[in-house]
C-alpha cells in the first residue's frame, strides 16, 4: 500500500478534528479525498505529509512511518497545501530552482522545463510569482508538489482559482498522473472527482462516512429519482406514502418528481401504485442520484 492511516485521531485542544480513521490508498489509485469545510480533510492531509503529528494512531506511506521516518517519507511524496504558499518576490523559475534545490534534483533545469511544460506555465516563467493570477499559481504549486518526482500526490484543492479551460486542463494532468503514481486529493467540486477518481472517501466531523469505488457510490448509498406524468392530478401526499419514497413534489402540470432510496425499483413501486389507484402514467422516467447529492445527504447537518 502506498499510503496506510490506521486509528488515527487529532485533537486541538478539547476539540476532535479527527476519529480513530482508518483507510488505506493502493499503487497508481487515484483517490478523492471529499468532506465540508471543518470536516478534517486539511488536518488528514498534513499528518500523511508529516507537518503535523496525529494524536493517537499511526500512519505508513510506502512503508515509512510518518513519526519514526518522516525524512523518508517526504522523500516519497508531492503535497500542495490547500493554502498553496509561495514566495511571492521569486521569479517562477527561481522558486522552482530553489525547491529542486532543497530535494538535490540531478538535473535540475531539465526537470523544471519539464514541470513547465506539464502545468502550462510557459508563458509565465519569467515572471515573478506575486504578479500572477490565482490560476496560475496554483499551478506553480502543482509544478513544485510534482518536482520531485514522488510516488505519492497529496493535493489539497489542487483546482482551487482556475478557470474552466484550467481545469480540463489540471484534470486530465491529475489522471495521467494516477497511471504511475498515488494520488489522493480534495475538491469540492463533485463532477470533478466522478471525472477523475477510482475511488472516493468521504469524511464528515472528524469520522469516515464512506469509502467505495466512485462507480458504486451512487449505486450503494445513492438513490432513484423518478419524474412521472399522470393523466390526471394526483396527491403528493398520496406518492410520499409510497413505499421507500423520501420526497415527492409537483413539477408543472400533471408531472410530478418522486426521490426515493433502497434496492426496489422505484419504477416499478410506482407504477404499482398507480395501477392499485386508478391512476393512468403517460410517460415515466428515471434519474439517478448522483454524487454530489449523496455528500449532500450524508454530511448533513441534521443527520
Amino acid at each position: 500500500m502506498s499510503i496506510k492511516v490506521e486509528g488515527v485521531s487529532k485533537f486541538y485542544g478539547e476539540q476532535k478534528a479527527l476519529d480513530n480513521v482508518s483507510f488505506s490508498v493502493g499503487a497508481k489509485e487515484v483517490v478523492g479525498f471529499l468532506g465540508p469545510n471543518g470536516a478534517g480533510k486539511s488536518t488528514m492531509m498534513k499528518i500523511i505529509t508529516c507537518f503535523i503529528p496525529p494524536s493517537e494512531g499511526r500512519v505508513e506511506v510506502c512503508g515509512f512511518d510518518t513519526d519514526k521516518q518522516s525524512l523518508e517519507v517526504r522523500r516519497q511524496v508531492g503535497y500542495l497545501p490547500e493554502s498553496n504558499p509561495l514566495y511571492h518576490e521569486m521569479y517562477v523559475k527561481e522558486y522552482l530552482g530553489f525547491v529542486a534545490g532543497l530535494y538535490g534534483i540531478p538535473d535540475p533545469k531539465k526537470r523544471i522545463a519539464e514541470m513547465i511544460e506539464a502545468t502550462g506555465l510557459g508563458v509565465e516563467q519569467h515572471k515573478k510569482i506575486g504578479q500572477l493570477s490565482k490560476g496560475y499559481k496554483q499551478r506553480v504549486g502543482l509544478a513544485q508538489a510534482m518536482l520531485n518526482d514522488p510516488k505519492v500526490l497529496i493535493l489539497d484543492e489542487p483546482t482551487s482559482g482556475l478557470d474552466p479551460n484550467q481545469l480540463i486542463g489540471i484534470r486530465q494532468l491529475i489522471k495521467q498522473l494516477g497511471k504511475e503514481k498515488t494520488v489522493l486529493f480534495s475538491s469540492h467540486i463533485m463532477q470533478e472527482v466522478e471525472a477523475i477518481c477510482d475511488r472516493v472517501i468521504i469524511i464528515d466531523r472528524g469520522r469516515i462516512v464512506t469509502d467505495r469505488k466512485a462507480s458504486e457510490v451512487s449505486d450503494a448509498l445513492g438513490g432513484q429519482t423518478v419524474i412521472v406524468e399522470f393523466s390526471a392530478e394526483v396527491g403528493i401526499s398520496a406518492l410520499r406514502a409510497i413505499a421507500t419514497v423520501k420526497h415527492a413534489d409537483r413539477v408543472q402540470g400533471l408531472t410530478y418528481t418522486v426521490s426515493g432510496s433502497g434496492s426496489e425499483d422505484l419504477r416499478m413501486l410506482v407504477a404499482q401504485w398507480a395501477q392499485q389507484h386508478g391512476h393512468l402514467i403517460l410517460s415515466m422516467n428515471v434519474e439517478e442520484e448522483r454524487l454530489e447529492a449523496v455528500f449532500q445527504r450524508l454530511t448533513a447537518t441534521d443527520r
